[in-house]
């Protein structure tokens, strides 16, 4: 089966800004969860702009369910759902306002299953969104995005407002979602241990640049850490070193099999590497 959603060379300049999002390409499998990952700046939200189109690109092209979305497209977007950071709805609303607004948007809108998001989240229907807490109005745009049947949901820290309890909760709704094959999941988060619990791959991104994807089990279970003293870093073959960040009393050095480097090097501690500490090797990491 096609990808759910494509990037093929995604490039955009800012005038005002050194900031540039620099030939960005990644796939998105049907029934797959990818974490999107990288420090802030680094051009996550730039980059959903563009899968949505409210951001022009300069060159590249997004293909969602094997197809350019034109703003002209709206059966595309009838199938994806959104979450962004920050306000989603005007916060004068009340959830049952915005239910009437929906329903009016989204050919598929069910307000039956609105309803029971609701329920299910604590929120109240006539209460207006200004009097939310930050972790209820998030569950309020989740809430609202799963409410039309989409089959992507693309979530821009959607759960950064909300507590553990929650957001162990959201991340189950978020794996019930992709039971169904047709279903997917882009996730942007800096909560990098919801990402190794639902995600199945992983695209790391800095400083507008893609640095990586592959598979959350094969960062988690095949690349490793190895803390080096000064004279075994420098004893290294440059051709194992993915990236390496330099501490007080040793070299942390990223390698990508931890099992082969266990082997070669057995006098080198070598650990299992998180989500996170990736991120941070990469993001301010060198390379040989």
């Amino acid at each position: 089966m096609e990808n759910i959603l494509e990037l093929q060379g995604i490039s955009k300049t800012f005038p005002k800004s050194d900031f540039m999002l620099d030939k960005v390409s990644f796939s998105l499998p049907y029934g797959a969860i990818m974490g999107f990952v990288g420090e802030n700046g680094a051009g996550k939200t730039t980059t959903i702009g563009c899968i949505l189109n409210t951001a022009a690109k300069d060159s590249g092209m997004v293909k969602l369910f094997g197809r350019e979305m034109l703003d002209a497209d709206t059966d595309i977007r009838e199938k994806i759902g959104v979450v962004y950071d920050g306000d989603n709805f005007p916060v004068y609303w009340t959830a049952k306002q915005l239910a009437q607004v929906m329903d009016g948007l989204y050919a598929e809108w069910d307000n039956a299953l609105f309803q029971k998001y609701l329920a299910d989240f604590h929120l109240p229907a006539k209460q207006k969104i200004k009097h939310y807490s930050r972790g209820m109005t998030m569950k309020l745009a989740i809430a609202a995005a799963l409410a039309h049947h989409p089959q992507l949901l693309i979530l821009d820290e959607a759960t950064s407002g909300l507590d553990p309890i929650m957001r162990d909760e959201m991340l189950d709704v978020f794996l019930d979602f992709v039971q169904e094959e047709n279903h997917s999941i882009l996730i942007s988060s800096h909560i990098t241990s919801d990402l190794e619990k639902v995600a199945d791959y992983i695209t790391f991104i800095h400083d507008g640049k893609l640095l990586m994807t592959a598979s959350k089990d094969e960062l988690l279970y095949r690349y490793a850490v190895m803390r080096c003293k000064e004279s075994q870093f420098l004893a290294l073959d440059p051709g194992d070193i993915l990236a390496y960040r330099k501490r007080e009393l040793q070299t942390d050095v990223l390698v990508a099999d931890g099992k082969e480097a266990k082997k070669k090097y057995r006098d080198i501690v070598i650990d299992h590497v998180s989500i996170e500490e990736i991120m941070l090797l990469l993001g301010k990491g060198e390379r040989v």
